[in-house]
C-alpha cells in the first residue's frame, strides 16, 4: 500500500467515524475522532494512529495491504463505555465500502478488537485493528 493510499484510507476512516450519528451519544456532537488529539481532549475520544505493517505493505503486484490500528489507545473511564465504542467502530468499519481518493478499497476487515485497563488502573483503552487491501484507481 502506497503512502498516498494509506493517507486516503485514513481520511476515509476518519470521515466515516466523524459522520456517524450512532457514535454521537458516546463521543459527542460531532463525534470526538481525532487525527491528532488536542492537548487537553475531552474524554472519551478516538485517536486515529495508523501503523503500517511493512511486510504486508510489500505484498501484492498491483496494490498492497496494510494493517491499521486506528484507535491504538482509547482513553476512557469505564470499561463498558470502551466496549460500546469499540463494538460500534468495528460494526461501522468491518467490510465498509469507503471511497478513497485516487485508489480503490478492495477489502477492509476488522481483525482484532480488545478493551483493557491501563497500568494506572484509572483509564481503559480500546484497540481495533483493521486490515485493508487497496489498489490504484
Amino acid at each position: 500500500m502506497s503512502l498516498d493510499a494509506e493517507r486516503a484510507l485514513q481520511e476515509a476512516i476518519l470521515d466515516r467515524l466523524r459522520g456517524e450519528a450512532s457514535l454521537q451519544p458516546m463521543l459527542g456532537t460531532p463525534p470526538r475522532v481525532y487525527d491528532e488529539p488536542p492537548p487537553d481532549p475531552i474524554y472519551p475520544y478516538v485517536p486515529d494512529r495508523p501503523r503500517r505493517d511493512a511486510a504486508l505493505g510489500r505484498a501484492g503486484r498491483r496494490g498492497g495491504r496494510a494493517r491499521l490500528h486506528p484507535d491504538r489507545g482509547l482513553p476512557l473511564r469505564r470499561a463498558e463505555e470502551a466496549k460500546a465504542i469499540v463494538a460500534q467502530a468495528r460494526a461501522l468499519l468491518h467490510d465498509a465500502e469507503l471511497t478513497l481518493q485516487d485508489n480503490l478499497l478492495i477489502n477492509l476487515r476488522a481483525t482484532y478488537a480488545d478493551v483493557f485497563r491501563a497500568a494506572d488502573w484509572r483509564s481503559t483503552y480500546g484497540v481495533l485493528r483493521l486490515r485493508a487491501v487497496t489498489e490504484p484507481a
